[in-house]
């Protein structure tokens, strides 16, 4: 499986390149290479045939324990190997609407966590636990692009995250807080919220994300705690290191997905 997923990126990191030489030949404006350049990230990330497509595991509407889902990104979606591993500990199967690409809200990408949250409600109402994430392709695609909130962190910052980025990550941190929120208002008993990893240079240079990363765990722990839904946080930063990262730099391996798996597990047992 990751050696399909290594050639899935490579070649979609071959479309991009063609697109951009293609343009820089033309005397198009630096708006349309940005857009050109996110759109052909946005195939990358969530897959050809689109919302739920080549780089996202299925969507799964009935399961052995309905009353369980997964909410988020590309995490869990890439290789579906985290939620694997997490109903092979339980003996059951959970409800999957992880998508690739996902942000918090926005669904101009992929299918948002919001909004994975209402299908998942349209299917079946009937959730007592969601095991989730979410929030780091909020703050990850635009850095990849052209980081426009200044979210990385170069060695002359000494290590300072910029107020812009803070700014950015404080209105992700709004919209985690209003989404968990209203899962309790639906009657949600638990929430698992997957916090994130540091990134490493690979296919993208992402090593600089380490504040930013610092900054929202942060933001989202404080999400658990100060939202009404009873959530509890999972941070992986101390688990998570480069080995156990793909070659793109952002995604776990299967080891990967099995520490946080091993992370997850503690505090999702006693609610099965």
């Amino acid at each position: 499986m990751g050696e399909q997923i290594t050639i899935i990126i490579n070649g979609a990191l071959m479309k991009i390149l063609r697109s951009v030489r293609q343009h820089l030949l033309s005397r198009n404006t630096l708006l349309s290479f940005r857009t050109l350049l996110t759109l052909s990230l946005a195939t990358m990330l969530t897959g050809c045939d689109g919302i739920g497509g080549l780089l996202s595991n299925a969507r799964v509407a009935d399961a052995d324990n309905d009353q369980v889902i997964t909410l988020g990104d590309s995490i869990f979606a890439l290789s579906g190997k985290l939620q694997d591993e997490l109903e092979a500990k339980a003996g059951e199967t959970f409800r999957r609407y992880t998508v690739s690409g996902a942000e918090l809200s926005d669904g101009s990408v992929a299918t948002s966590v919001e909004d994975q949250y209402q299908r998942a409600l349209s299917d079946n109402s009937d959730i007592e636990t969601i095991v989730m994430n979410g929030g780091g392709n909020d703050i990850l695609i635009p850095a990849i692009v052209f980081d426009p909130n200044d979210c990385k962190t170069q060695w002359y910052e000494f290590g300072r995250l910029s107020a812009k980025c803070q700014r950015f990550i404080d209105d992700v941190y709004v919209d985690s807080v209003n989404l968990l929120n209203q899962m309790d208002a639906d009657g949600i008993d638990n929430v698992i919220y997957l916090g994130y990893y540091y990134t490493k240079n690979g296919i993208f240079l992402l090593d600089s994300m380490e504040e930013a990363v610092d900054y929202g765990d942060l933001r989202l722990s404080q999400a658990c705690d100060f939202s009404t839904v009873d959530c509890q946080f999972v941070d992986p930063r101390a688990s998570i290191r480069d080995s156990h990262i793909i070659i793109d730099g952002i995604h776990p391996t299967t080891a990967g997905s099995r520490i946080l798996a091993n992370l997850i597990w503690p505090k999702l047992q006693p609610l099965l």
